[in-house]
């Protein structure tokens, strides 16, 4: 059976979150909530609340394509940002099934604990598994805001890790995955 091929940057929507594809005027409404360093203090990359450090990473993702703004159906305003990136065919990935990574999210703090990620996650790995067989998540050993948030979505650790650098430091990421066998019976199958 042959899947069809993952759009990145899909307009999808929930009860109360809207996302679709990140532009380049959104900058000023991503960065007043990228600015605030508490957004990214258990992240590998603490100081991307800078100006500089986020324009950068801000003008990587409209490069790349995949990224996606979320959007407050109520307020009708920016809320956050999440990826679709590292889409891999069955043969390029190691575990022989095909894959993409979400990640790179980061949501306002008032809307942390709330179901914003949730429902955020619900909308993305139900979109990337009608086209992929396994969805991953990259996160830093160390973020276990992150991590407790993976795992109460149903995302698996897996055995997998990957090493990078940054500021000349060796930084840890553990992978988590939810499979599409997994996804139907787990905790992001309905939008309650």
């Amino acid at each position: 059976m042959s899947l069809p091929e993952l759009d990145r940057q899909p307009r999808l929507e929930g009860a109360r979150y809207l996302l679709r594809p990140l532009a380049a005027e959104d900058w000023d409404a991503l960065y007043a909530i990228a600015s605030d360093p508490a957004v990214w203090e258990q992240h590998p990359m603490q100081d991307r609340w800078r100006q500089d450090v986020f324009r950068d990473f801000f003008d990587d993702a409209l490069a790349k394509g995949g990224a996606l703004a979320i959007i407050d159906k109520v307020r009708g305003e920016i809320i956050g940002s999440s990826r679709f990136q590292a889409l891999k065919s069955a043969e390029e990935d190691e575990e022989e099934q095909s894959s993409v990574e979400i990640g790179w999210t980061f949501i306002a703090t008032r809307y942390w604990g709330k179901g914003a990620n949730r429902e955020i996650k619900r909308l993305m790995v139900g979109h990337a598994l009608e086209s992929v067989e396994r969805v991953d998540f990259r996160v830093g050993e160390a973020n276990w805001r992150s991590r407790t948030a993976l795992e109460n979505i149903g995302a698996q650790r897996t055995r997998r890790t990957d090493l990078s650098k940054y500021q000349r430091k060796r930084v840890l990421h553990l992978i988590y995955a939810i499979r599409r066998e997994d996804f139907a019976d787990g905790p992001l199958a309905s939008d309650t």
